[in-house]
């Protein structure tokens, strides 16, 4: 009789996933065996709405730099030299919308999101 039952298995037993493979316990696997990255996470269209959504929301918020005055208040700084990196554009081919939108895609999608300046030695 035990043999007989033998030949069933249960569906709803959990699976160790920490078995097998590092590659797997590292980078983790998916229930379904397809790989899910960032550029195939963008090709489902619910993905690219939400990423899209937040990104156009956020950059859309205005930006403005500001610093302490003597008498404890905050006032707009728009003879700092990151004003105009940041309020208008931070480089020629990119305006500032589209530049705080793409680092808002990278972080939603990559975890981070870096801006390096570099100088061109003529103080811009």
């Amino acid at each position: 009789m035990a043999r007989f039952f033998s030949r069933f298995r249960s569906r709803d037993k959990p699976v160790n996933r920490t078995a097998g493979s590092s590659f797997t316990f590292y980078m983790g696997g998916s229930s379904s065996g397809k790989y899910v990255n960032e550029r195939s996470a963008m090709q489902m269209t619910a993905v690219y709405a939400c990423v899209r959504i937040l990104s156009e929301a956020v950059a859309g918020l205005p930006l403005h730099l500001y610093r302490y005055n003597d008498s404890g208040g905050k006032e707009k700084a728009t003879d700092h030299p990151l004003y105009t990196l940041l309020h208008d554009e931070p480089n020629p081919e990119m305006s500032s919308f589209v530049f705080r939108e793409t680092l808002m895609t990278h972080l939603l999608l990559y975890g981070n999101a870096y801006a390096q300046i570099v100088r061109n030695g003529k103080a811009k």
